[in-house]
């Protein structure tokens, strides 16, 4: 995560050293050395993934020349990558956004209890469909609600164990293809996660949100925002309520992009946009030779 830009840019490292100030912690240590159980921590992984991804940014802005005021149309963030998409647009600062991730993966851990909440994706799902299984799942008791509206064919619901564990029988039913529990520690995006909410409102109450360089592209709205006082509402409705990523994407070309360029993530969301919109270009930065062939084209 992020070591081969560190060796090859003193501004990547930059980004790392930073990070670990902020949080007190060697976190580049756990993402580079292990151990894995250690980084897949949510309150490791979360700030970790933010990392990875604004090393990306500040490369290609101070070695390469981009500038997102000038070249982005908007950012956007899936998540967690919300924190990222508004630390690259200049809301927060990097160790802001840092103590920000590592507060909201504690909370959302510590907000239920191991074991008595889930997540399961819906492979072949569509959206209706994913309402009806988390609507049938609950009616008995319980919450489960859709969490993640990622692409078409995917979707990820979430809530209490009592309620999930209804949730293979009836997607059967359903005819959906598949029903696969995730390995995840908490109900994700959920009202079971009012706890975390609450404290990420705490939160947010002590960081100065700046004036956005260009608009978010909200989780919660599908809509962009450039308004620092409408950002603070959005991210602690965020930890309780559905990523309504596919509608998002579906959005772009309203607000005049053409093309995703993915910062840091293995290409997990470009894969999403590629199922969302066939017709919008995609890039991914991970690697020196991809910000290097990126830059050219600027």
């Amino acid at each position: 995560m992020g070591k081969n830009l560190a060796d090859a840019f003193s501004s990547a490292r930059e980004v790392f050293a930073e990070i670990d100030d902020a949080l007190s912690q060697k976190l580049s240590k756990i993402m580079w050395e292990g151990p894995e159980g250690d980084l897949t921590l949510t309150e490791n992984a979360q700030p970790a993934i933010m990392a990875a991804s604004i090393a990306v940014l500040r490369v290609m802005e101070k070695e390469f020349g981009l500038e997102v005021a000038k070249h982005a149309a908007l950012v956007a963030g899936h998540s967690l990558g919300e924190y990222s998409a508004l630390c690259a647009a200049g809301a927060f600062t990097l160790s802001d956004t840092a103590r920000l991730l590592k507060i909201r993966g504690l909370a959302m851990q510590s907000a239920v209890p191991v074991g008595e909440g889930g997540m399961t994706a819906l492979i072949g799902a569509e959206i209706e469909q994913a309402e009806e299984v988390a609507a049938e799942a609950s009616a008995e008791g319980g919450t489960c609600v859709v969490a993640n509206d990622n692409a078409p064919g995917q979707v990820v619901i979430s809530g209490s164990k009592d309620a999930m564990d209804r949730v293979p029988e009836i997607a059967k039913a359903k005819s959906i293809k598949r029903a696969i529990p995730l390995s995840v520690s908490a109900p994700f995006h959920c009202p079971l996660m009012q706890p975390a909410a609450q404290k990420m409102a705490e939160a947010l109450e002590g960081v100065t949100i700046r004036p956005l360089s260009v608009p978010v592209l909200a989780n919660v709205t599908a809509a962009p925002t450039q308004e620092p006082d409408y950002v603070r509402p959005l991210l602690v409705s965020q930890v309780t309520n559905r990523v309504r990523w596919r509608e998002s994407i579906l959005s772009l070309r309203d607000y005049g992009a053409e093309t995703t360029v993915e910062f840091g993530g293995n290409k997990v969301l470009t894969g999403m946009v590629k199922r969302i919109d066939k017709e919008l270009q995609t890039v991914t930065l991970d690697s020196p030779a991809d910000l290097e062939a990126f830059a050219k084209t600027l």
